[in-house]
């Protein structure tokens, strides 16, 4: 049993997780956090392979991995990898000790779990070779899991879990939209949950993220036009409009996470999320501090004092010039659209 750290909002820290007791901005305290966890799980399980993990992850997300560039997508940050992966550590702990013995996912899917988290926004960083036509990983947005995947593939083999490709490189379609869910066949009950248990993480570490809503209009907007779902070009001349600015994405937030995350969650991953109220005496601190994320935007909305939001949390890229890149390209998409015709909006899943 893990004690719940209640904190007021003012005195939790922009990089730390939801109990405002590990650093999500430092791999290795998410890596120390993950091995407390898991030791205690698994007893005797090695965790070589996880210590590997982590160097490599900080690696890639840094610069520093052989051929690739690093992280340069703000929103999609080292940070956001690392608050997820601590999600899906404490998911797998919590359904491992809710469920039957022969349901429980043992020690090799729990770090497959860990290990896909770790990468599931591999697809982000831009390699050096193969993507030079390319200025900045939000240019991938509308598919960079199945890029995501195809990094597992070629990982994993080298961190000695080959056995493990084919399933890694499948659950973590659970952490987008490219692939409808309900087609990943999966022969094993137990990697359905696997996937149940990464995609509900990804979810509910963003949104639980105390600076979840200025990242969202300050940093995923700007993704979002880089990588083609603010705007949409619908055919020469013409273009579609579905967030017309930062502001325009919250104000869409509160329906969005009703009419969509909510199903997604409850449905789509079974209410995976449930399984943490074991760990914190039947509370969840990540879906009480989604609640209070959008709670707090409804009042801004509603009163219209945007100047609420007044947050400025650190990134954590690993190319320095990452900001002014992406607020230049932003810059240069938009300029691009004047002249053109614009066609009425349509809904669309926000691919985070």
């Amino acid at each position: 049993m893990h004690a719940l750290v209640r904190h007021n909002a003012h005195d939790r820290r922009n990089n730390y997780d939801v109990t405002n007791t590990v650093q999500v901005s430092n791999p290795i305290a998410v890596r120390n956090a993950v091995h407390e966890l898991y030791s205690e799980a698994f007893p005797g399980l090695s965790f070589d392979q996880l210590w590997l993990a982590f160097y490599d992850f900080e690696r890639l997300f840094t610069g520093r991995y052989p051929g690739y560039l690093g992280c340069d997508t703000t929103y999609h940050d080292l940070q956001h990898t690392l608050d997820m992966t601590l999600a899906v550590a404490r998911l797998v702990v919590g359904y491992e000790q809710s469920v039957e013995p022969s349901d429980r996912l043992g020690p090799r899917r729990a770090l497959m779990a860990v290990v896909t988290a770790l990468f599931h926004d591999a697809g982000y960083i831009r390699h050096t070779d193969r993507d030079q036509d390319f200025t900045n990983g939000a240019e991938f947005t509308l598919y960079h899991v199945s890029r995501s995947a195809d990094f597992l593939r070629r990982y994993l083999p080298d961190l000695g879990m080959t056995a493990e490709v084919g399933i890694a490189s499948m659950i973590v379609h659970f952490t987008g939209y490219e692939l409808d869910l309900d087609n990943i066949e999966l022969d094993d009950p137990r990697d359905v949950v696997c996937g149940h248990l990464i995609g509900t993480a990804d979810l509910i570490a963003q949104m639980a993220d105390r600076c979840y809503l200025e990242k969202c209009r300050d940093r995923l907007y700007s993704e979002f036009v880089v990588g083609g779902v603010a705007v949409e070009n619908a055919k020469p001349g013409e273009y579609m409009v579905r967030y017309e600015s930062g502001q325009d994405l919250l104000t869409q937030t509160p329906e969005f996470y009703e009419a969509v995350m909510r199903q997604r969650l409850d449905r789509s991953f079974n209410r995976a999320y449930r399984y943490l109220e074991v760990l914190y005496d039947g509370q969840n601190p990540y879906m009480e501090s989604i609640e209070r994320n959008i709670a707090y935007l409804k009042r801004v909305i509603t009163t219209g004092d945007w100047a609420m939001l007044r947050r400025q949390p650190p990134c954590f890229v690993g190319v320095p010039s990452a900001a002014d890149d992406l607020k230049g390209l932003v810059d240069r998409q938009l300029a691009s659209l004047s002249g053109e015709r614009s066609r009425p909006r349509e809904q669309r899943l926000m691919p985070v």
